[in-house]
């Protein structure tokens, strides 16, 4: 890829550059230091623990800076070589003899309830006017939940589109999300905008009438044959049991836009067979169906991936993909062009840190010095090469059929090209198959779109990052403390089903891609036991604090320095991340007050849940996060940065728990600063931050009425268990 920065600097023609990043150097020699830190702080703990007779607390403590180590070293492993990208779609445009491949685009719905058909709408709306042709665009929408609500809200949106895609691209309008344009102006310049907005809000009130109402009456549909479509919901249709359905809502081949001058992309409604029987195997099965019946009707060299509410944002989107995917000298190895999530709707400060900057962006920069960013199951570009086996072997003979190099000549309303969609999108094709081990994404953990990344990267595929000053696409976030929460408990479920199978990162994936790679990939798999180092500081010291018995090194001890520099050390370096790459002091420091309350409430609950899982005491299926956001006071705290609790939850014992200790402890320790004049700097320190991080969750249950206050039987039940907890620590440290 050197020769890309060169060609770019001698004659601009390359198609994109990268740079590493300025403080690789200095991390680098941080990182040897830091190290040494906590080797010494570590052979202290194993000294004390063989010499001092509190053999329990030491214990603890060990094990909580053995936990950190670890995860710091993983987040170590990808400030290595962070690497920065740019790419040149005008010079990709600008290519004399360039061909445009054809683009399959794959957006997955389940639930009309919680992921509303208009969503679904506006996502499709916005890849199908890209600044692409259209007649090498198909759309496929998956409805996992097979409801006809969402497939007459698509019929609407064909419809729609053959006026909205001319009218942006004439216009060169950049949002191409129907919704966000018509929301964001306040007055449009011309009759044909404004007769498009009403166009628009028709379509929208039609489709929201029949979501109310739940069934799609005989006066909505206008042809014969879209009647027909709707008689196969039956009585015995079921979201769980139901035959596939494939629907041919607009094809290249003859569909024209409103001027009768171009071509419309294709639009395909499926819904894959599901039985009783049969494994669902969730997103993941979703999306190789997907992957089977494109192949059958398109077949497309380049697919994108799209949840339902990631909108897109930037019309020359694929172009920027392009710029990657079609360079002759890494394209054969490159599997993927990932672009970074974004979200709408934000508060100022993203009091849940739900703009996840650590996770799509710090770490994305770290993985693609090495190889590549992994994948986040939307907004990525995929070679359709990938998904059929590593880039040096040959494709499995299984999939002869469905093959990327076979050639689709046929309509893709041919009667035969029909009957073998549906085949491949039955509940038993992937039966003593390859499909989710070998081929495809893969099964196996909630977290699929992980796995998949991981195993491709494993199998010697690379991947890019590509993060353009507008973004690429946005998407909604969570409003409430209890539905980041709970998906953030999913995800760390999904981790730790990863974390303890056969495909470890720490063992396949150092043995796959190498140490460095194995490491950053250790880090999101075993969330989980983040918990434990967030438990024991969040509540030993402060027990010991109480009792006048401190488990940290005085100011004299050469250990309290050492405490200091490694405690400020990776707080610092974790600013000075998050900063670097676009984020806000403020942001960061709600950033890292979500990571402590995940270890208290999503990391803790998701590692009980799994480990209950794996001695079969219980189990955790897939829930669809709910994109709705209905609830006008809800929405009102979030805007005004006020926590929102929700409704009562077990979730936020041990977080309010450990706040009510903490806050007890400070009390204590200030008291017996000004009145016995006994310092314990290191125990006052630690309380004094966790008390400033848990300020919102004292006014949660002190000084607020409204309906997002912590519920009074959580503060109740944590103050029964907090005095509980201060006497049994009495015992411990008398």
């Amino acid at each position: 890829m050197e020769s890309h920065i060169n060609k770019d600097l001698v004659g601009g023609t390359a198609l994109h550059t990268y740079h590493p990043c300025r403080r690789i150097v200095p991390y680098r020699i941080y990182a040897v230091i830091h190290m040494c830190g906590i080797v010494t702080l570590i052979n202290n703990h194993v000294h004390s623990l063989v010499t001092a007779d509190k053999t329990l607390i030491t214990s603890l403590l060990l094990l909580a800076d053995v936990v950190l180590a670890y995860m710091w070293i993983t987040t170590a492993a990808l400030r290595f070589n962070p690497v920065h990208r740019s790419e040149y779609p005008e010079r990709y445009v600008a290519q004399p003899e360039k061909d445009f491949p054809k683009l399959d685009v794959f957006i997955c719905t389940a639930d009309p309830y919680k992921e509303p058909p208009m969503m679904v709408v506006n996502t499709a709306l916005s890849v199908m006017a890209y600044d692409y042709p259209s007649e090498k665009i198909s759309v496929y929408i998956s409805d996992d939940g097979g409801s006809s609500l969402t497939l007459f809200a698509l019929m609407e949106a064909a419809k729609f589109s053959k006026h909205w895609l001319p009218f942006c691209k004439r216009n060169n309008i950049q949002d191409r999300s129907a919704e966000v344009y018509f929301s964001s102006k306040s007055h449009f310049g011309s009759d044909e905008a404004q007769n498009l907005k009403m166009m628009y809000g028709e379509m929208k009130s039609r489709v929201e009438h029949v979501v109310d109402s739940g069934k799609v009456e005989a006066d909505f549909i206008t042809r014969d044959k879209s009647r027909r479509v709707f008689d196969l919901w039956t009585d015995k249709f079921t979201r769980h049991d139901h035959p596939s359905i494939i629907e041919v809502l607009q094809n290249s081949e003859t569909d024209m836009d409103e001027t009768n001058k171009f071509k419309m992309p294709n639009l395909i409604y499926l819904s894959r067979e599901k039985s009783k029987v049969s494994p669902h195997n969730f997103k993941a099965g979703a999306l190789n169906t997907l992957l089977r019946v494109s192949a059958v009707l398109t077949n497309s060299p380049v697919i994108l991936t799209l949840d339902c509410d990631m909108y897109s944002n930037d019309p020359v989107t694929p172009i920027r993909a392009l710029c990657y995917l079609t360079d002759p000298e890494i394209k054969s190895g490159l599997g993927f062009v990932q672009f970074p999530q974004k979200f709408q709707g934000v508060s100022k400060n993203d009091i849940y840190a739900c703009e996840y900057k650590r996770l799509f962006e710090v770490s994305m920069i770290g993985f693609d010095g090495l190889m590549g960013p992994n994948y986040h199951g939307t907004g990525c570009f995929f070679n359709r090469r990938v998904f059929y086996g590593p880039p040096s072997n040959l494709i499995l003979p299984e999939i002869d059929e469905l093959g990327p190099n076979q050639i689709v000549d046929k309509s893709i309303k041919a009667q035969d090209v029909l009957a073998l969609a549906h085949k491949v999108a039955g509940c038993m094709y992937e039966r003593n198959t390859n499909w989710g081990s070998k081929i495809g994404f893969r099964y196996g953990t909630l977290v699929e779109d992980y796995y998949t990344g991981f195993k491709l990267h494993c199998e010697g595929w690379r991947s890019v990052f590509c993060t353009p000053k507008r973004a690429a696409f946005y998407g909604d976030v969570p409003k409430s403390l209890i539905d980041v929460v709970n998906q953030q408990k999913r995800w760390t479920f999904g981790f730790l089903e990863v974390a303890f199978s056969r495909y470890s990162p720490m063992t396949y994936g150092i043995k796959c891609g190498g140490l460095l790679l194995g490491l950053g990939y250790s880090q999101n798999p075993f969330w989980g036991i983040w918990s434990i180092p967030v438990i024991v500081y969040g509540l030993l010291p402060q027990l010991s604090l109480l009792f006048r018995g401190s488990v940290f090194p005085k100011t004299s001890d050469p250990c309290f320095w050492l405490y200091t520099f490694l405690f400020v050390g990776a707080y610092a370096q974790d600013l000075l991340d998050f900063v670097l790459e676009g984020g806000s002091y403020r942001r960061w420091w709600n950033d890292q007050r979500m990571w402590l309350i995940r270890g208290l409430s999503s990391f803790f609950f998701g590692l009980i849940e799994f480990t209950l899982k794996t001695l079969n005491l219980s189990t955790l299926g897939f829930n669809v996060t709910s994109k709705t956001n209905d609830d006008k006071e809800q929405s009102e705290r979030y805007e005004q940065e006020i926590f929102d609790f929700g409704s009562s939850s077990y979730m936020f014992l041990p977080m309010t728990m450990v706040a009510i200790v903490n806050l007890i402890a400070l009390v204590w320790g200030l008291y017996c600063l000004f009145s016995l004049r006994e310092v314990l700097v290191l125990d006052l320190m630690l309380a004094s931050f966790a008390v400033v991080n848990c300020l919102p969750i004292y006014k949660a249950m002190i000084l607020r009425k409204d309906d997002g206050k912590l519920p009074q039987t959580v503060c109740f039940l944590a103050g029964i268990i907090t005095f509980g907890f201060i006497v049994s620590g009495y015992f411990i440290f008398k």
